[in-house]
């Protein structure tokens, strides 16, 4: 099987130890990215764990197509303990650092420790160095990328960087590279943060040697290049119009479910403020959308459907450019785009001030230094809603994306049953039911697909394969790619899914937390189908023999 390559980084930030490790067997067994970053988290991370302290590590791992050139693999994977959901959760991001990363000749990089100073972490292919940053403090993602590239001569492509959430611990932070490619859900940033790590920087010239059969990924590049999807002109703001008047977009912090102002933030009007193309490493599609409104001079990256829905129609915001605006503010702050702007709406509700731009951007700015009210609204929805007065809008404590399980019912149960909570890119199971291929009403049936997508998902992690790959790399193209059947492929998926489920189970999570803040048609016995289906107890428990009877060889801790 195909599969990533080189050795495990470990660097622990309080001593400035630095370790390679072989990690070969490991590799073999999860091809790389969130599967192989995962079983690491399972092994190294203790059960008992704070996510702000020293124990909790962040792996930022690639896999084996981060040395193809392929569209669809300018992403990366990054795994820690999340300071939002409280259990493992893994992201990603696009941009041009992957192969960067893939030419210091790691596979996977591990952080863990405390920094009792604000520092950079330099990793090159013969070297580690660590810089005290002092200056930097407070410093915005693009302030960073701006000195890496004063100091050192290498640009956001080569970096990982926090802004100042990260540095104040804001539950719902991001790590960003290129200033506007985010590892946004879940909090990692804040993590990264608690670590006193404000940036790492990537560079070298020997990258592994991994074979890939280049019959198939010239295919699938020239098919990316002559593609004439609208992804390519709208990104994924696309759908919006399509959602709002078919399905559900959640307005006014969920209490409406179609924007009346819909055309001023959807499709069309991002359209019309793209000036030029955007893409990530090697891709050929080129969905990204660089943004510009000519009359402010304000220029940002996107916004994307999840930024419209959570900075627009969920705020009662109506106007492109104030979206913009926020997303621009995110970015350069380093906030998770989703959770700010559920929970900035989840305040506006409170306070009677939907559609209120201006407040809007104040708040952003007070959450990211936790200034005055922004030090309760960095909390994030689930621990605050009570103070708010309004409905704790989460799953497992990560506020919701665009897509609303009220109305997907399939979505809804992924939502309750998935590791990581309200993350639509956990199955992305509403893609079958806004397509008319699964019913959207009700959950009773849909739990065997549900799994199916999940393992794809994860082993789609892992490889690392842009999302928006699916049109052009079905089963008989992975197989080909990465010589196994592409039922192994669910198998790699698998096993992520039960070591998550497994770590969390052990920090006391059960079927008590795969809850939801509204009712669907026979969840609870759906959610047994799910935990029978995938041979856990009747309380969404992981054995332990399942976790021991797939395990490989581990680095030592």
């Amino acid at each position: 099987m195909l599969h990533a390559e080189g050795p495990l980084l470990a660097i622990d930030v309080s001593t400035c130890e630095v370790m390679h490790h072989d990690i070969d067997p490991l590799l073999q067994q999860t091809i790389g990215g969130r599967a192989t970053a995962t079983y690491l988290a399972h092994d190294r991370i203790p059960f008992d764990a704070d996510p702000f302290g020293p124990d909790n590590r962040i792996y930022l791992s690639t896999g084996p197509l981060q040395l193809s050139q392929m569209s669809f693999t300018g992403r990366m994977n990054m795994t820690g303990l999340s300071p939002l959901t409280n259990g493992l959760v893994s992201t990603n991001a696009g941009g041009y650092l992957s192969r960067n990363f893939a030419n210091t000749g790691i596979s996977v990089l591990e952080v863990t420790g405390s920094s009792d100073e604000l520092i950079a972490i330099h990793v090159r292919d013969d070297d580690v160095w660590f810089e005290s940053i002092p200056e930097l403090e407070e410093a915005t993602v693009p302030e960073v990328s701006d000195h890496m590239t004063e100091a050192h001569d290498l640009g956001p492509e080569h970096c990982i960087a926090i802004g100042p959430a990260g540095e104040h611990l804001v539950r719902y932070a991001s790590v960003l590279t290129f200033n506007s490619r985010a590892f946004g859900r879940g909090g990692l940033g804040a993590a990264l943060g608690a670590k006193g790590v404000k940036c790492v920087t990537f560079d070298g010239e020997t990258p592994p040697d991994i074979e890939i059969p280049t019959s198939v990924t010239s295919t699938v590049h020239r098919e990316a290049a002559q593609s004439d999807s609208r992804m390519k002109r709208q990104g994924t703001t696309g759908g919006t119009e399509f959602i709002n008047d078919n399905f559900s977009l959640p307005t006014r912090y969920f209490s409406e479910r179609s924007f009346e102002h819909v055309t001023s933030i959807g499709g069309d009007a991002v359209e019309e403020k793209k000036y030029k193309r955007g893409t990530c490493s090697m891709c050929a599609f080129g969905c990204k959308l660089p943004t510009r409104d000519e009359k402010t001079g304000l220029e940002t990256e996107g916004p994307e459907f999840e930024t419209v829905y959570a900075f627009g129609s969920n705020q009662g915001v109506g106007d492109i450019v104030d979206v913009m605006k926020s997303n621009k503010l995110c970015d350069d702050l380093g906030l998770d785009t989703i959770s700010a702007g559920v929970t900035i709406a989840a305040y506006l509700a409170s306070e009677d001030e939907f559609g209120n731009a201006g407040l809007v951007h104040e708040l952003i700015e007070k959450v990211a230094y936790r200034d005055g009210i922004g030090d309760l609204l960095a909390e994030g929805v689930h621990r605050i809603a009570d103070d708010l007065g309004v409905d704790d809008m989460t799953a497992k404590g990560m506020e919701f994306a665009g897509h609303d399980g009220r109305e997907l019912h399939g979505l809804g149960l992924q939502y309750a049953v998935a590791n990581r909570g309200g993350d639509h890119m956990y199955a992305t199971f509403q893609r079958f039911e806004y397509r008319g291929e699964v019913d959207p009403e009700g959950t009773t049936g849909k739990a065997s697909k549900l799994i199916e997508q999940e393992q794809f998902c994860a082993f789609r992690d892992s490889a690392i394969i842009c999302a928006f790959s699916g049109d052009h790399l079905e089963e008989d193209r992975l197989e080909a790619i990465f010589a196994v059947p592409y039922e192994r492929l669910l198998e790699v998926g698998n096993g992520v899914i039960e070591r998550e489920r497994h770590f969390n189970n052990q920090r006391g999570m059960d079927i008590e937390d795969d809850q939801l803040p509204y009712e669907l048609p026979d969840l609870e016995a759906s959610k047994q189908e799910y935990y029978h289906l995938r041979g856990w107890t009747d309380r969404g428990v992981v054995p332990d023999d399942r976790i021991e009877q797939t395990q490989p060889p581990m680095p030592p801790r």
